[in-house]
């Protein structure tokens, strides 16, 4: 077994007995998890094993059977086939996952995040507070992008956040949240935002050769000012220096929603000749990603790679192969903490970053009740895997 994963204490007793529940949009990645976590607890030896307090700790699978059935008029229930009395339970939830139909009085209705979200609620209410403890693992965290008022509007991810804990869940975690200052409407419970910085450094090192990790060959961009915490962060650990955009936009009109961006302004030191990496919390359309690639590559920088938590790409993929047909891009990397399509990983310029092993960890630890600080801060992880690359070792 890997040091890291014996480094960790787990000889603590554990919360109680683990159950993990991925909603129907989440089955994938929710497998992937429940395979480290079996493959690990069969092989760690432990002389509390045969304990009544770590009764049902060696199991052939956590995945504990659950669904939520419709009605002919798109109404549904969650029911949850299996006890879960005293159980540790963790649901994940991928509230992006467009892919999945219901039929609606006949006609097919794809499922939009508010869906996912009510149907998160229904196995929560099915659980009917048997539960010893429950943890939402919510990597797109809902309604996350509406995050503060400008106007007159709704609050809908403070709402949503106080709606689960009212319901009885104890923790969530969610990954890049656009905005982690939501976690003020539940003060007392836990919320945890995980950065998958180490995710990406990983995947362009194994997937890229001959890059030249220092200030005089590469640099970390943040796409607009709200940005640069992931990028002063991603510099900081690869010793890079840092660039940023900021968007000029024309407050008299309104697009969608919001005032279109006239230009992107660069605040930086010169990038000619060096390899950047943007990063961002999404790729929705991709529009200010590509155009930020672009006025990079008009500056003469070398290799241009988009790291984003969360791959949407609203607007389909077309615009990414043109850009990487015409030299503006030379990888995209994006997690698999969301739905992604068959076309999306057939792509040459696309990188997927696996996160089920970092979740496994989280929900192993947790189940101990151990500190996660560890596994909340790469930097360690992240100095080893750069030290592998310049030795030749990845």
């Amino acid at each position: 077994m890997a040091k890291r994963e014996e480094k960790r204490n787990l000889e603590t007793i554990p919360v109680g007995s683990l159950g993990i529940i991925p909603l129907e949009g989440c089955k994938s990645l929710g497998e992937k998890v429940d395979y480290y976590l079996v493959k690990w607890r069969t092989k760690r030896e432990s002389e509390h094993k045969d304990s009544l307090a770590f009764a049902g700790y060696q199991r052939d699978s956590y995945i504990l059977g659950a669904k939520v059935p419709r009605f002919g008029s798109g109404e549904a229930k969650g029911i949850i086939m299996e006890s879960v009395r005293g159980t540790d339970l963790y649901l994940l939830v991928d509230v992006a996952n467009y892919s999945l139909t219901y039929s609606l009085c006949g006609h097919k209705n794809h499922m939009s995040p508010d869906d996912h979200y009510q149907d998160l609620k229904r196995i929560i209410a099915a659980v009917g507070g048997k539960a010893r403890r429950i943890t939402v693992i919510m990597p797109f965290l809902y309604e996350s992008r509406q995050h503060k008022r400008s106007t007159r509007e709704s609050l809908d991810c403070a709402l949503a956040l106080q709606e689960m804990v009212a319901m009885g869940v104890d923790n969530i975690i969610t990954f890049d949240a656009h905005d982690p200052r939501v976690q003020n409407a539940i003060p007392l419970h836990g919320f945890e935002t995980v950065q998958p910085t180490y995710q990406f450094i990983k995947g362009l090192l194994q997937h890229v050769k001959g890059l030249e990790l220092d200030s005089d060959h590469m640099m970390a961009i943040s796409p607009d000012e709200g940005g640069m915490g992931r990028a002063i962060y991603m510099a900081n650990v690869l010793g890079l220096d840092m660039g940023m955009f900021y968007k000029r936009r024309d407050y008299t009109k309104v697009v969608d929603g919001r005032n279109p961006i006239v230009a992107h302004e660069f605040l930086g030191t010169s990038v000619e000749g060096k390899d950047m990496i943007i990063i961002d919390d999404m790729i929705s359309s991709g529009e200010s990603a590509l155009e930020v690639a672009a006025e990079l590559k008009k500056r003469r920088a070398n290799r241009v790679f988009i790291c984003a938590t969360f791959g949407l790409f609203t607007n389909g993929l077309d615009r990414f192969d043109k850009a990487y047909e015409d030299g503006i891009i030379d990888g995209v990397l994006t997690t698999n903490l969301i739905y992604q399509t068959p076309e999306l990983l057939s792509r040459k310029w696309y990188v997927n970053c696996d996160m089920s092993k970092y979740i496994a960890y989280l929900i192993d630890t947790l189940n101990h009740d151990s500190s996660i600080s560890d596994l909340l801060n790469p930097n360690e992880r992240i100095q080893n895997v750069v030290s592998k690359y310049k030795k030749g070792e990845l």
